[in-house]
């Protein structure tokens, strides 16, 4: 379940001691905290539920859902319910498409979230074959959850940003220009993702 506090801030140090730029800014925003998900189809299935809503409904549709299903539902569950009784937890037609897709692969032996492929892309790949799911949605996972180290969402806005930032950069670079950065952080740039998050919710800077 995600990288360990101990593992994210070595990775980091690692960075550290070969970038000038990241010793510098850790010096004075610090470490960040790691962030952890459990790993399985419930922890995609709530990332459908939140997508465009704030916290509070996301919260407040997933509790709904619980009850209406018990908190150790199956994917099958999902399916067994009609379009009218997911609406009343409120779950839009768009997301029960999203969520019966994933639930369909799952309970179909066709995504097994024991086994993704131990490549980042072929992981990404398999994520992103459940509607609703991008390519943003499948890092998240996979370094939330699974804690692989060498997850780069190279398309989020606060990476890019920060990312612009480490890089004396005047404008916010674009996804490819952040992948591209972001290479020369590799192996460890998970750790530098969720250290991009913390410096762009840092005041200090």
């Amino acid at each position: 379940m995600g990288l360990a506090q101990d593992v994210l801030e070595q990775h980091i140090e690692a960075v550290a001691a070969q970038d000038s730029r990241v010793k510098s800014v850790l010096k004075t925003v610090g470490y960040p905290e790691t962030r952890r998900r459990p790993t399985g189809y419930k922890t995609l299935l709530r990332t459908i539920v939140g997508q465009q809503v704030s916290v509070a409904a996301a919260t407040s549709m997933w509790n709904k859902l619980e009850a209406e299903l018990g908190p150790d539902f199956k994917p099958t569950c999902v399916l067994e319910r009609d379009f009218d009784t997911l609406r009343a937890c409120g779950l839009s037609r768009q997301k029960q498409g999203y969520a019966r897709s994933l639930c369909e692969l799952v309970s179909g032996g066709e995504l097994d979230f024991d086994n993704l492929p131990a490549d980042d892309e072929e992981a990404i790949a398999e994520l992103t074959r459940i509607k609703g799911i991008g390519r943003w949605s499948a890092e998240i996972y996979l370094l939330f959850a699974e804690g692989r180290s060498d997850i780069w969402p190279a398309g989020d806005l606060a990476v890019q940003k920060a990312v612009g930032q480490l890089n004396g950069l005047e404008e916010k670079p674009d996804e490819k220009t952040t992948r591209e950065l972001g290479e020369q952080w590799q192996p460890h740039r998970g750790a530098m993702a969720i250290f991009s998050w913390h410096i762009y919710n840092n005041s200090a800077l």
